[in-house]
């Protein structure tokens, strides 16, 4: 029977190097009614704001179901792996279905009854990943769904009277944040996996909240230190700048990441909104967007300096408008340390695992409606996206 499978042959000239060979697209998937959510949520805008559990834990269970139909399907099409794991949720009028998709992988010759990984990882990364060093073991997520709350959205209106850092946000959004880099650690550890490599993380607006959600894959290199089964590293690099670190004797140590919520202030946003109508310069938002910039950056610098890092590679910036003149700051990246005993297994990267496959199917009506078409293939690096 013909293979009808998600990998593109890019894809699929990387796995065969390393003794693997296209199977089947698989998925799995979960409904799940919108009362449910409504059902916890009326309880959300609670005086103290930060996660909430209840939404938490019910996207948590749906991500889980589909992922688990999805690995399912997979043992009954006999493979040894799952490649390009995707998790995904997308709303149906009054239901919202959490949906995986992969492609599933063989070894010739080989016959498993349980599968040995599953990756976020497409067959181009996934190249580089084992060829760094790191074996792919599980795809893992980690996700917190959170609200401001009633409490610091009063305390952020009084607050947004004066320029500069509303604390209130500032800690919700950093909390929320590193909880779901510790779920994510925690489901690697739990894997017996001492690292989480090509993580993406991802901000869902979902009824009246937000997820935050972390997906990659959890792996093992048996060059890192012992101390790293219990506290696995975690690393938002692509694989393939990952695989150039670790060319240069360089592992990740920890994705670490600062948020800033800032005010420019009652007074600031009429001076600027004056300023906005007339040529040059607003001063008042460039000084407070710099000084957010700089406060995110000095908590990544912190975070990097907890864990021993020498250096801290691929920082992205992020700014976001909150309304009222409230903007929050992110920065994300990941800290590095030269380490003895590490190497790629190849001196180089052949041009297949770097090439981006090119979308072949363009929708003349969406250039008609003047919609923006994404034809430049895969995306690198961290995906952040807000409403």
């Amino acid at each position: 029977m013909a293979v009808m499978t998600g990998l593109s042959g890019n894809e699929m000239y990387c796995l065969h190097q390393k003794g693997l060979q296209a199977g089947d697209l698989v998925i799995g998937n979960s409904v799940f009614s919108l009362g449910v959510f409504g059902s916890v949520g009326s309880g959300l805008k609670t005086l103290a704001g930060g996660e909430v559990t209840q939404i938490t834990s019910i996207i948590h269970e749906g991500r889980v179901k589909s992922y688990e139909r999805m690995h399912e399907e997979a043992r009954r099409h006999g493979g040894i792996g799952i490649t390009g794991v995707s998790n995904e949720l997308v709303m149906h009028g009054g239901n919202v279905e959490f949906l995986s998709v992969g492609s599933c992988v063989h070894r010739e010759g080989a016959t498993a009854e349980q599968l040995e990984f599953s990756s976020s990882a497409d067959g181009q990364e996934l190249y580089c990943q084992i060829d760094a060093g790191f074996r792919p073991v599980k795809f893992v997520f980690g996700n917190v769904a959170y609200s401001i709350g009633v409490g610091g959205g009063i305390g952020g209106a009084f607050k947004s009277l004066q320029r500069g850092e509303i604390p209130q946000y500032s800690e919700v959004f950093n909390t929320t944040r590193h909880l779901a880099l510790e779920r994510i650690r925690n489901e690697a550890r739990q894997a017996g996996a001492n690292s989480v490599v090509g993580i993406r993380t991802s901000i869902i607006p979902f009824r009246g909240i937000q997820e935050m959600v972390m997906i990659g894959t959890a792996s093992h290199n048996q060059a890192l230190p012992p101390q790293y089964a219990q506290q696995p590293v975690t690393s938002d690099l692509t694989n393939e700048e990952m695989w150039n670190m670790v060319n240069m004797g360089y592992s990740p140590l920890q994705l670490v990441l600062g948020v800033s919520v800032y005010s420019l202030g009652l007074v600031g946003g009429i001076t600027a909104a004056f300023k906005s109508l007339g040529r040059g310069e607003i001063s008042e938002l460039t000084t407070l967007i710099y000084e957010a910039r700089e406060n995110a950056i000095g908590r990544i610098a912190k975070d990097a300096s907890a864990c021993g890092a020498d250096d801290v590679v691929g920082i992205k910036t992020y700014v976001y408008e909150l309304g009222g003149g409230i903007i929050e700051f992110l920065a994300i990246g990941t800290a590095v340390k030269r380490l003895p005993g590490l190497a790629t297994a190849s001196a180089t990267l052949p041009p297949q695992a770097i090439i981006k496959d090119k979308d072949t199917f363009i929708n003349t009506a969406e250039f008609a409606l003047g919609s923006n078409l994404n034809a430049g293939g895969k995306s690198t690096g961290s995906s952040l996206s807000t409403d």
